[in-house]
């Protein structure tokens, strides 16, 4: 699989579930049931690259923008809902997280912001072809902290300064 497929398919089953997360999920698992075994853990290492790639300071202070906080559970949903809004909006919040304040139209942090499920769609599409757990992916594991410069995430002051379009757009009023 390339990354080409592996966007088409994130495209079309988020397309499908109409921008909900846990129909996203169901339906990721849905279409994976359709690919053989290696083509599933193909897409488990294109989602686990782009999961560990973005493991960066500023993204997770986005996420607390948009989620008013983000604990290291609500990080690691939010960059797998991250990834689960395609290439376009994935893409661009990995080189400049402020731009997630245009690229995406709304943010509803009920429903929003939580793909815990897509990070598992993989695994469990694996488990039902095969009747065993996935095995190892064999890529590198994400770094131990992430890339960038810390910041504090209970600082509004610090955020509305590193993300100024954010803030305005999807900061506590």
């Amino acid at each position: 699989m390339d990354e080409t497929e592996f966007w088409e398919i994130i495209d079309t089953t988020r397309e499908a579930a109409e921008g909900d997360p846990e129909d996203h999920a169901d339906l990721l698992v849905e279409r994976l049931l359709q690919l053989d075994p290696d083509s599933v853990l193909d897409f488990a290492r294109h989602f686990e690259s782009r999961y560990n790639r973005a493991y960066q300071w500023d993204l997770w202070g986005a996420a607390a923008v948009l989620l008013d906080g983000a604990s290291d559970d609500a990080f690691d949903y939010f960059r797998c809902w991250l990834i689960g809004q395609g290439r376009e909006i994935f893409e661009g919040a990995v080189h400049d997280p402020d731009s997630l304040a245009e690229l995406l139209d709304d943010f509803d942090e009920r429903v929003d912001g939580d793909g815990e499920e897509l990070g598992y769609a993989a695994d469990e599409a694996y488990e039902q072809l095969t009747g065993v757990v996935a095995p190892a992916l064999g890529i590198a594991a994400q770094s131990a902290e992430p890339t960038g410069t810390p910041l504090d995430f209970e600082n509004e002051a610090a955020l509305t300064e590193r993300f100024p379009r954010l803030s305005e757009r999807f900061g506590p009023e």
